[in-house]
Order: structure tokens, then sequence, then C-alpha cells
């Protein structure tokens, strides 16, 4: 190997590129004092000292024993395809291949998976396949023929995935290549299992998550206190980060249903509604309404769901100009404030048209805020945006209550919460990426409803009280998880 990188180098130096034979199809023997190469159908005859022999007369670069030099078969008509330019650029698990074309691909692309290696056939001789730098456990081979270059592929470890597809203004052919780690599947418990696996967007993204046919979930936590979400939940065989909270007072953002019991109100996303082991995603139904001092009562809407009469239970700033927000601490009216007015921790409030409040109000009066889900469930809790809806892909932020939408750009750890046609339950973490791409990963292994959750540093997903998922740094408390128990 060192004579052939020192003998390619010196050729390379001279202006021709001297490869052993084997890369070129050929083979070699000596025969009466001179260099015999066959291979194609062809054969080149060299006597040292004196020349090329076959064929007569050729002014071709001569070879060096078990070399040949490449130029000469180019010279001689020996490669029956057109020459490509090559190109590389570097991934985080492979290597992308572009071949510089003199005109369109002929051939359909193609993708393969889940296989320790391949051998691939390109129509084009591609000399700087040689410089390709492959990532380190992939074994490549490279043979240049005179229909194709011939590229064989081999993981030490894991298993290789490869796409080859064409794009065209200019001509060019396009071959990724990954290495990926090998997937993992372990039972919990019957009907329960942990499992690493890759989707393809078409690009691989590596899932980390429980599957379970049965079970008992339960959001947990408790709001205004943040902890791991293993400690929410002593005792779970698997526990998800939950949904959005207030980053300074640990309010949780988004309806939270707890044993039948209303633990926050809904801001306006898509939740995720249960009772038992039947999931459902939807925008809640939900009938809220305040009562007054004296047992007045007016139908209110909640959050982004405005109404005229709205009440507001996440911090920050509440109402619009024109109207007028009456502050509430327990079921006390603590101020009325011009809108817009900021909302405190632990406060809610209830907005209304300036001088029309739903029924008289003033300081120190009685105010309580009731609320029902329509249909009842007995569990929810709201995340965003949906991911898949009943088999197809349904990302769309926009439908949502979410006003910045830098944080759904971000590469990022995603979670959510999907499940199967057949009702099998996925707790997910995924690789860092973008929650559209992680919809597509969802959907090419087979999910059928999928949730995003809280994301990046809150995306967690622990097993029997070990973290599983991937993390950078000190995994981050949070105030709600979806907790799975046996039955």
């Amino acid at each position: 190997m060192r004579r052939f990188a020192l003998l390619l180098f010196f050729g390379l130096a001279l202006g021709q590129t001297l490869l052993p034979v084997e890369k070129l199809g050929l083979t070699f023997r000596e025969e009466g004092g001179a260099w015999v190469y066959q291979g194609g159908g062809k054969r080149f005859v060299y006597v040292p000292g004196v020349g090329w022999a076959e064929p007569l007369g050729a002014e071709l670069p001569p070879p060096q024993e078990g070399l040949f030099p490449l130029e000469a078969l180019k010279a001689l008509g020996h490669f029956r395809v057109p020459e490509a330019g090559v190109r590389f650029g570097e991934k985080p698990k492979g290597l992308r291949v572009v071949l510089d074309l003199p005109a369109p691909y002929p051939a359909e692309p193609r993708e393969e998976r889940g296989k320790a290696g391949a051998t691939l056939y390109l129509p084009y001789l591609a000399p700087d396949l040689l410089k390709a730098p492959w990532p380190p456990g992939l074994k490549a081979r490279v043979r240049f023929l005179p229909e194709a270059t011939e590229l064989a592929l081999r993981a030490e470890r894991g298993q290789l995935y490869y796409r080859l597809f064409p794009l065209e203004d200019p001509p060019r052919l396009v071959l990724d290549l990954y290495l990926l780690a090998p997937e993992v599947e372990e039972v919990l418990a019957p009907g329960v299992r942990y499992r690493e696996v890759y989707g393809f967007t078409p690009e691989p993204l590596r899932l980390y998550l429980v599957e379970a046919e049965r079970g008992r979930l339960l959001p947990v936590g408790t709001p205004g206190k943040r902890a791991l979400p293993r400690d929410l939940a002593p005792g779970a065989l698997a526990v998800l980060n939950g949904g959005y909270f207030d980053p300074k007072t640990g309010t949780p953002i988004g309806l939270w249903v707890q044993d039948g019991v209303t633990v926050a109100y809904p801001y306006g996303r898509v939740a995720l509604l249960w009772d038992g082991f039947s999931f459902f995603l939807g925008f809640p139904q939900f009938v809220a309404e305040v009562v007054g001092p004296r047992g007045e009562r007016a139908r209110v809407g909640v959050n982004a769901s405005r109404a005229r009469y709205t009440a507001h239970t996440v911090p920050g700033l509440v109402g619009r100009e024109g109207e007028a927000v009456a502050l509430v601490e327990g079921d006390r009216v603590k101020a009325i404030l011009p809108a817009p007015a900021e909302l405190p921790p632990g406060l809610w409030a209830l907005s209304f048209p300036k001088g029309s409040p739903p029924f008289p109000l003033a300081v120190g009066d009685r105010l309580s805020l009731y609320a029902r889900l329509d249909p009842p469930f007995r569990y929810a809790l709201e995340g965003g945006p949906l991911l898949l809806k009943e088999g197809r892909y349904a990302y769309d932020p926009a439908k949502e209550n979410f006003k910045d939408p830098r944080p759904l750009q971000a590469v990022a750890l995603q979670a959510a919460v999907a499940w199967t046609r057949e009702g099998r339950l996925w707790l997910v973490v995924s690789e860092p990426t973008t929650p559209g791409v992680l919809a597509r990963a969802l959907l090419s292994l087979g999910a059928w409803n999928a949730l995003r959750m809280d994301g990046g540093g809150s995306a967690q997903l622990w097993v029997r009280g070990a973290l599983r998922s991937p993390y950078q740094g000190s995994p981050r408390p949070v105030v709600s998880a979806l907790a799975l128990y046996l039955e």
C-alpha cells in the first residue's frame, strides 16, 4: 500500500496516474521479457527499455510492472463512458459525493438501507473518486471499468444507507453515503419495549422511543415546580417530558387535565386527550365561564381563544387596546387596569370592553373561573404543533398559537407522542432536527398520529430512571411529563 501511494504520488507529479491493474479491471503477467496487460477484450504489451509493442507505435506513458497509466487507457479509447468530475462534502453521519456530468443522468434515483455493504456501478469514468475522504468504519474499493466506475462499499460495523439521485441545471449526480450505528431493541415488560431506530426523511434520523401496546399513561407534575421527568414519576417504567411552561415562573402553558381536574387552561394549540389507553389529538373544545360576586355567570374565551370576555392564565401582557383587565388573585379582584396589562405569575385575569364588564365588578369582589372539556376527558396535555394526522403529514404551526416561529426552526432535540394505526403508543425523542423533519421520520416508520411536546433542552426520555435519549450537558428540569406505568 505504501509503495502504491508513493508511485501514485510520483505518477501524478509527472502528469500521469499509475494505478494497480486490478483497479482498472486488467490482469498483468510477464511473458518473454515483456509486460502483458489484458482486460475489457483488449491486450497491451510493453517491453521495458523499448516501448509499447501493442499497440504498435503508440506514444503512451510507460507502465511500471503491476501499475498501469490511466492516461494510456483513456488515449486508447478503452473507456466507453464519459468522464465526470468529482467533488466531496462531509456530512454528520457520512459523506456526499457529487459527480459533475457532461449530460443528464440517464437512470432513475435509488436508495438502499439496512445492509452491511453495497456495490454501485456509476456509468462514468470518475478518477477523482480515489481522493474521497471515506468516513472511518467505511471501507471502499474503486475500480475503473470500460463501461462504469465500480464502487464497492462495506460498513465495518452497523449498517450502510445510500441515496443516489440526479440534479439538473447543471447536470449532477449526487451520492449520499451514511454509516449508521446499530439499531437497539430491548424488552422492558410484556407488550412494552425500548427501541433506537432510524426514520428516513430521506436522510436518516435516529429516534429513541418506548413502544407500548398496553399500560397506563398519566400526566405528572405540579404547576410552578420544576424537576427532572424521572423525579416527577418515581417508579414509572418510562417518562417523557410534557408540555410548555413559562421558564421564569414554571407556569404551565396549555391545557392540562389530571384525573378530571383542570390544572391549566388551553393556549390555542393541539392537545393529547385520552381515557384509558385510547388517545386522541385535537384543539380542546373547552367551555369556560366566570362567576361574579352575586352568582352571575358569563361565558368566556380562554387565552388565545378570545371572545368578548376572555380569561387569561399565562403570565405576560394580556388584553388589547380599548379593553380593561381585572387581575384576580385566588378568587378576589386585586386590580382593574387599562389593557394591555401585565399579568403577574400566580394570578389570572379577565379582559372585557372598557366600561362593559360582564356584570358589575369592583376591586375586592369575588370572581371565579370554571371550565370543562366538552366532551370530557379524564386526561389531557397540550403540546403542539401537530405532526401527523391519520397517517398524513400535518405539520403547520401557523394553524396554532405559536407567535415566535424561531424555536420551531432551530435544529434541536425533539420530543413527541405518537401511535400507530394498530394502537401502539410511542414516547419519542429524536436526535437534533426540526419538527417538520421529525414528522416525516415518524411517518416513514408507520406512525398514524403524532404530536410534538416541548423540545430543545426539555426533550428527555427516561426509562427505569435512566436517561436514554441523547443530551448535551445537564438535563433540564420541567414542569410536566407523561409517565407510563404498567397496568
